[in-house]
């Protein structure tokens, strides 16, 4: 499974060449951050810890800035898991981007 974290910006309309109005929602997805890989040894499961939007340094506390240290990156808005990955595809400090995705792909938005 794969998967980015993204914030939903609005509404639009798309037009198809028949003329028909196809209303879509508009999301900025991405770059996320892997900011800790989960493994079977340590934790019991294995899934990716992602962050999304960075937030200024003086409104994250410590331990928040030093998880995000460990990445090489900023104290991250929202943090969130991903199960399902292939742990062996991804490094703590990549970024994911929405070309991990096809076009024309389904995906679930929650």
């Amino acid at each position: 499974m794969k998967g980015i974290l993204g914030r939903k910006l609005g509404m639009t309309q798309v037009f198809t060449p028949e003329g028909i109005v196809i209303p879509v929602t508009v999301i900025e997805a991405g770059p996320c951050v892997v900011l800790q890989k989960k493994d079977l040894e340590n934790d019991g499961y294995e899934a990716i810890q992602v962050g999304f939007s960075d937030k200024k340094e003086n409104r994250s506390n410590k331990p928040e800035a030093g998880h995000a240290k460990k990445a090489n990156t900023a104290p991250k808005r929202y943090v969130r898991e991903i199960r399902g990955v292939d742990l062996a595809s991804v490094e703590v400090g990549q970024e994911l981007k929405a070309d991990v995705f096809a076009e024309g792909e389904f995906v679930d938005v929650t």
